[in-house]
């Protein structure tokens, strides 16, 4: 179905916020996308953010300075919705008079960096799809994704700022032949939570999973690693997901394989205070990443662990670069191989067996994020690398945004 231009009166904007993504959801990604587009029209006054949608979602809301445009068109071929979405976009923003333009992804920088325009652009890179998208769609040929590389490359060329959340995804930037001077790392962050209650429905003594289900997640090696932890008769593992999908029903058929399934709890679409209760009163988080290009390469910022951490929760992770920039092992985690089940089966061990060992890494972890990784901080440097892109992009037009 072609994309149409809602005709719904726009309010004065000055910024733009697009992504490629469902807002509102509990995935990491749209928790993200609400700190960021805040600060952006905070910081300049009013914005508009256009992001995807559905059913039970108004196409258009306005929130205080915020106005908010989602495109819920039934496209069901991810790179046709991209597109469309594109389109639905440039049709929006050259009706519109903006000072500066922030976007996520490739789909929502072409309209925005790859034509003429007199606004300042800023390209959050969280992830490319050039690496992601083959996990997703297997059959995804070598030429469609030699072309969204190429899409990609063009976007980091036009922005004249690039934010990123880890070093690891701002050194692969720069093999790639972008311009590190306009590369900065902004970590993503995370609120201190205050002390709760005990869910009512929590087992005694549980493990805790939260996030999404792709294959770079790792779940099926948490799952391998908990079966090897059936000694431990009152010990659970809760699952808590973003929303029900296939991807969750093949790890429960997996569980029901390893003989698992009737000491999992699962949990859905908890909003955030639910969900920071099961973080606080888990014995140990776990994020157990694969060994992967999208991990390793790409690099990443789990805001699973980030929260967890900031819950006093002990983490256990996998020992990949981005994860690294975040936990020192045995300092404020404990970092494990990649998908290697035993060797996350005898981390959990020890931590179940030495319950004081946990506690420790758990006040160790609140103590970095109050200190690193507070959503405070993030927003203050991502405020400095908004003043830096608009600067730059009136060094290279010669007259200030401002004054057009």
């Amino acid at each position: 179905m072609p994309a149409t231009v809602c005709t719904i009166r726009l309010i004065r904007t000055t910024s733009i916020y697009a992504a490629f993504d469902r807002f509102p959801s509990r995935k990491g990604a749209a928790i993200h996308i609400d700190r960021f587009a805040r600060t952006l029209f905070d910081t300049f006054g009013s914005g508009t953010l256009f992001v995807l949608g559905g059913p039970d979602l108004p196409r258009h809301q306005i929130e205080g300075n915020a106005e908010i445009r989602r495109f819920a068109e039934p496209v069901p071929n991810f790179l046709d919705r991209a597109l469309q979405f594109g389109a639905w976009l440039r049709q929006h923003v050259e009706r519109m008079d903006v000072r500066i333009a922030h976007f996520r992804d490739p789909w929502s920088g072409a309209p925005l960096a790859l034509r003429p325009h007199a606004y300042a652009t800023v390209y959050e890179v969280n992830a490319l799809p050039s690496i992601e998208l083959p996990s997703l769609f297997p059959d995804l040929g070598p030429k469609t994704l030699e072309k969204i590389r190429r899409l990609e490359l063009d976007c980091c060329a036009e922005a004249d700022l690039i934010v990123t959340p880890s070093h690891t995804t701002a050194s692969l930037l720069q093999r790639l032949g972008v311009d590190a001077g306009k590369i900065e790392v902004i970590p993503n962050g995370a609120d201190l939570d205050a002390p709760a209650p005990r869910p009512e429905d929590a087992p005694e003594r549980y493990l805790l999973y939260f996030g999404a289900a792709q294959s770079w997640q790792g779940v099926d090696t948490l799952l391998r690693a908990f079966a090897r932890l059936a000694d431990f008769d009152d010990l659970r593992l809760v699952l808590c997901a973003s929303r029900d999908s296939s991807a969750w029903r093949a790890h429960a058929r997996l569980a029901e394989r390893l003989g698992v399934a009737g000491r999992i709890v699962w949990q859905y679409e908890l909003d955030e205070p639910e969900l920071a209760r099961w973080r606080q009163h888990a014995l140990v988080s776990v994020a157990p990443l694969t060994d992967c290009e999208r991990n390793v390469v790409q690099g990443c910022a789990p805001l699973k662990i980030l929260e967890s951490m900031a819950s006093g929760t002990a983490v256990v992770a996998s020992d990949v670069p981005p994860v690294r920039e975040i936990i020192e092992d045995r300092g404020n985690g404990w970092l494990v191989h990649p998908e290697r089940p035993a060797e996350l089966a005898r981390a959990l061990r020890i931590l179940l067996d030495h319950p004081e060992k946990a506690r420790e890494l758990g006040a160790r972890a609140r103590r970095t994020i109050a200190e690193r990784f507070t959503w405070e901080r993030s927003t203050d440097a991502l405020r400095r690398a908004y003043r830096k892109g608009v600067a730059a992009h009136e060094r290279v037009e010669g007259v200030p945004v401002s004054q057009r």
